[in-house]
Parts: C-alpha cells; sequence; structure tokens
C-alpha cells in the first residue's frame, strides 16, 4: 500500500502543529497596534524577512506540485521552477525599494500613495481579495492531499483541519506570527529538501527486477465523491487498498544493473540514458460515473530532460498556435506574477526601510534559487522510487521520502503541512488587511480605532478561511503548481500594470490606474472560468467546447491592462501631472 498511516507521522505532526500555534499565541500577545498587527510593526530583521519571503513563497505548489510534475512529466515541472524564480528579478530591481517608499500596510496604500483616492483602494482591495482567494486553493488542495499519509484522514477532512488551524494563526497573531512561522518554516524547508537530495543522489538508480508490470487500475467516482477501484473504496482500513505504486527503472544504459551513489552530474547523465515506467491518466465516463484508468506508459530518460511531455506543454513539440501561446501565456505570468502576490507585497512593509526591503529580497531569492535547484533532483529522485501514487502527483516528494524511512517522511509530511499553514496564513493576513484597511477604512471612509481595525481584519479572517475550504474541496486533485499559474496570472494582469505605471509613467492618473486594476482582474477571472482546463477539471465537460482557446489569460489580459491604463490616463489627465520616482 502507498498510505498507511503512522503514529510517528501523528506525533511529529502533532507537535509541530502544536508549536506553531503556541508561538502564534505567544507572539500575538505582543502586537496591539494595527501597524504590529497588520506589518509586523515594521522591525522584522532583513536576515529573517528573507527567509520568511523564502517561506510565504515556498508554497504547497513548489514543495508539492513542482516536484510532482517533475515526477511525472520530467524538465515541464522545472520550467515552473524557472518562471517562479526569475519574477523575483522584477520584485528586486524594480519594486522592493519603491514599494517601501510607498506603502504602510497593504498593496493599495501603494498605489493610493499619490492620489488619496477611495477608488484605488477599493480597485486594489477587489485585486487583492480575489488573487488571494484563488492563490489560498492550491494550499487547500496540498493540505487536503497530505493527511491520507500523515493522520489518515480523508481529503476534505484535511481541507477543513487546515482552514481551522490558519484562522486561529492570524486570529491570534497576525502579521507578526506569520512572519516568524514563515522563517522557521522556510529554513527547515531548504535544509531537509537538501538532506532529501543527498539521499536521492545516494541511492543512485537502480534496476527493479522481478517485478510484475503494472496492470491498468481503473478508479470510479461515486455519488458521494468516493473514489473506488474496481468496486473497493479507496481508503487506509485494512478492508480497503490504495492504488499500485508506480516509478520503475525498467533499464540502464550499458546493461548495467544498478549505479551505485552518484554526484549532481552523473545522476542526470544516468537518468538520461535509463527506460522508465510511470502511468498515464485516461479519463472517460460509464454510467453516468467518472472513470479514471492509470495504465503504465514506458519513458525514456532523455525524453523527460526536454519539454513537451506534461500535457498542457505538448503544444511546445507541435507546429500549433494556441498551445504553444499557452506556455508562453503562462510563462509570462509566472515572470510578472511573483513582484504582484499581496502576501509577497506586504513583507516589504515589515523591514524598517528601503535598504533592509532590497536585502531581504536579496536573501529570499538566494534561498528560494538553492530550493528550486533541489527541487530537480527531488522530482527525478521520486519518478524513479517506485514509491509514486498514479492518482496524485502531489504527493510525490512526501512519498520519495517514506521510501527511505518513516521518520523522513513524518518529518517531509509535517514540513509541508506547515508550509502551507504558513502560506495560507500570510494570504489570509493580506485579505483581512485588505477588507480592513481598503474596503472599510477606504472605500466606506469609516474612522476606526486601531482596536476596531484589527477586529474588522479577524473577522473577516475567518469568512475567508471558510471560503478558502469549499473552493478547496471544489478543486480535488488538481496539480496544485497549475492552479498557482492561474493565481500568478490574475496578479500579473491586475496589480503589475498598476504598480509600473504609476512608477514610471509620468502621465498616469486615478482613472487609469482603477481601470487597469479591474480590467486586469475581471478579464483573467473571466478567461479562466471558461477556458478548456477549466471545462475538463471543474465542469466535466468537453475542454473543445470552451469559448476561449487556450487557458492560461496573461498573455491576453497583462497587455489589456497596461493599455487600459495608458488610454484612460490620456482621456482623463490632469494639467498636475504626477512625478516620477
Amino acid at each position: 500500500m502507498i498510505y498507511s498511516s503512522s503514529p510517528l507521522a501523528v506525533i511529529v505532526f502533532l507537535v509541530m502543529v502544536i508549536g506553531t500555534v503556541a508561538l502564534s499565541f505567544y507572539l500575538g500577545a505582543k502586537a496591539k497596534s494595527s501597524e504590529g498587527y497588520f506589518a509586523a510593526g515594521g522591525q522584522i530583521p532583513w536576515f529573517i524577512n528573507g527567509i520568511a519571503f523564502a517561506g510565504d513563497y515556498l508554497s504547497a505548489a513548489s514543495f508539492l506540485g513542482i516536484c510532482g510534475m517533475i515526477a511525472f512529466y520530467g524538465f515541464d515541472g522545472f520550467l515552473y521552477s524557472i518562471g517562479f524564480l526569475a519574477g523575483w528579478l522584477v520584485a528586486l530591481l524594480v519594486i522592493a525599494e519603491p514599494l517601501k517608499r510607498l506603502g504602510k500596510y497593504t498593496f493599495a496604500d501603494a498605489l493610493a500613495s499619490k492620489f488619496q483616492s477611495q477608488g484605488i483602494r477599493s480597485a486594489a482591495g477587489v485585486s487583492t481579495l480575489v488573487v488571494s482567494l484563488v492563490y489560498l486553493i492550491p494550499q487547500m488542495v496540498g493540505a487536503g492531499a497530505l493527511v491520507k499519509p500523515l493522520l489518515g484522514l480523508q481529503y476534505w477532512q484535511g481541507v477543513v483541519l487546515v482552514g481551522s488551524i490558519v484562522v486561529v494563526i492570524v486570529v491570534t497573531a497576525g502579521m507578526v506570527s506569520t512572519t516568524y512561522v514563515q522563517f522557521l518554516k522556510g529554513g527547515l524547508l531548504v535544509l531537509f529538501s537538501f538532506f532529501l537530495t543527498i539521499l536521492v543522489l545516494q541511492r543512485g538508480l537502480e534496476v527493479t527486477e522481478d517485478s510484475p508490470r503494472i496492470e491498468p487500475q481503473r478508479v470510479t467516482i461515486d455519488q458521494d465523491g468516493k473514489k473506488m477501484i474496481d468496486g473497493v473504496v479507496l481508503g487506509l482500513g485494512p478492508e480497503q487498498r490504495n492504488v499500485e505504486p508506480v516509478g520503475k527503472v525498467l533499464e540502464l544504459s550499458n546493461g548495467k544493473q544498478r549505479t551505485g551513489a552518484l554526484g549532481p552530474i552523473g545522476f542526470l547523465t544516468e537518468l538520461s540514458g535509463a527506460r522508465i515506467e510511470l502511468s498515464q491518466t485516461n479519463k472517460s465516463t460509464q454510467d453516468g460515473k467518472p472513470v479514471v484508468e492509470y495504465a503504465p506508459r514506458v519513458v525514456a530518460g532523455i525524453d523527460m530532460m526536454a519539454p513537451g511531455n506534461w500535457p498542457t506543454f505538448k503544444g511546445i513539440r507541435d507546429n500549433q498556435w494556441f498551445p504553444k501561446l499557452d506556455f508562453i501565456s503562462l510563462m509570462l505570468a509566472l515572470f510578472a506574477g511573483t513582484a504582484s502576490l499581496p502576501h509577497i507585497l506586504i513583507r516589504y512593509y515589515t523591514v524598517k526601510d528601503q535598504a533592509s526591503a532590497r536585502k531581504s529580497t536579496i536573501v529570499g531569492i538566494a534561498a528560494i534559487g538553492f530550493f528550486y535547484l533541489l527541487t530537480l533532483y527531488i522530482g527525478f529522485g521520486a519518478m524513479v522510487s517506485g514509491s509514486l501514487d498514479p492518482s496524485d502527483t502531489n504527493m510525490a516528494a512526501p512519498l520519495l521520502a517514506k521510501s527511505f524511512s518513516d521518520l523522513l517522511f513524518a518529518a517531509v509530511s509535517a514540513i509541508a503541512f506547515t508550509t502551507v499553514l504558513g502560506t495560507v496564513s500570510g494570504l489570509i493576513v493580506a485579505a483581512g488587511g485588505c477588507v480592513a484597511h481598503d474596503f472599510v477604512g477606504g472605500m466606506l471612509g469609516l474612522k476606526l480605532s486601531d482596536q476596531h481595525l484589527i477586529r474588522i481584519a479577524k473577522i473577516s479572517s475567518v469568512g475567508i478561511g471558510a471560503l478558502a475550504i469549499l473552493a478547496g474541496l471544489a478543486f480535488e486533485g488538481m496539480n496544485v503548481s497549475y492552479l498557482v499559474g492561474w493565481a500568478f496570472a490574475i496578479a500579473a494582469s491586475a496589480n503589475l500594470p498598476a504598480l509600473l505605471m504609476l512608477l514610471f509613467y509620468p502621465g498616469t492618473t486615478k482613472q487609469g490606474i482603477i481601470a487597469g486594476v479591474l480590467i486586469g482582474t475581471i478579464t483573467s477571472v473571466l478567461w479562466i472560468a471558461v477556458c478548456p482546463e477549466m471545462y475538463k477539471t471543474l465542469y466535466n465537460a468537453d475542454p473543445k467546447n470552451a469559448l476561449v482557446p487556450f487557458s492560461q489569460p496573461g498573455i491576453i489580459t497583462i497587455p489589456l491592462s497596461f493599455l487600459a491604463i495608458y488610454l484612460v490616463s490620456k482621456f482623463t489627465r490632469s494639467s498636475q501631472p504626477i512625478q516620477t520616482h
């Protein structure tokens, strides 16, 4: 069986979660003012904030989604790593210092700094809420996937559990707790990923001998949402069974049976000459019920070193325009979206000055870049570990750890779980602060005390947490990296054009900012709602009937937002244009 609940995993998980919540209560007692709650008083040391940047950014998408995508589809998953990392160049070279100078608590503070416009606050508040909610979805999906091996719970129970714990964390301490939780889990995630990579290189590659060929496995989803294999409900009890694990080395170059320990270059070289058995997914409908068949597929290692294996990226190798545009659009969104994410932007307000903002960004880039390099080896190591779950690509890294030992599996899974907790905490703090500052304090114009603002933010956090739970339930089984790509596309469409035009185009007007933010948000959300991937995944409909030809909107909606800002600003320009920075 792939999954089996372990008392050790339960103990490690409970220790980490209880420790996280206890830290929240302790630090929460020190956050009395709104500045302390929303921005940690601007007193976080730059190094801690830099590692916290990594903790915020290395979400379930990075650890679970990217490693899983590499494990099943090779280099395509690493393209996400490249896109995620490249986006930090925009944050470092363009956004970090000006944003610290402009803002105080939220992204809307920066946009409204020159105009003091309630309209800008409202528009920025809408984009912050939308991006935060969409980004919350993959975190909740990752949480639901993790509880199966950790606690033996069902997917929905994991989603509810994470949502509830995070609401407690946010309500008790706000940004102070979130920052130090992110610092701890960011450091632990990089450390354990490095250790896992060393183990992968030490094990090397080995042909799986005397192992029966994987037979196709049919999974039916009944009316209650239970997954069944040939009539047997998936679960952890003794009368139930899981899908069979995949990921075998069938053949190595030059007839070798095993390689022994390998270096980083040697591992990739040997893998490129191997033949590997994985699985492919075939979806259909039988008697009105969705049926998924996991059939074996044999791949050449050299093919997994090149892009075009992930179904969404197959168009890279074909002479078809729409798949190519879909890929280009995704990479554009990853590059432009990093500097536009609300929970990343607010972290610039937790340090004392612009120099600290720049330094913390550099530290964050170093930690994030090192981690993404490790994902290549974790993903490929999982590919040949013989422990992959063909029904859930998100579990590749924890199951790789399980192939070494239950102790490592417990530690890695618990760290992955706290990774979800930390990222969700940051998102909910950003969204709750948006409601308090940008809607209640900005759009409604109510003058409230610090305590009232904090109370509104905490109440909002409970509601946002509930919405995140519902959204996580709706997208069960979808790769979390792919879901994050949509959040990046919305953020890049709504936020980055407005920030760049405000900073570098003297003729920008408040009406132009409002138009750009709203048009970027609305068009990207609408595009995603009617795209082929949504038809296939959420609507269970033929993707050929989708209203748009590809699933990633950035290549259309980002330029559209820039154009809207320029045109509206041109027709509403005052005699006193704003000054450049």
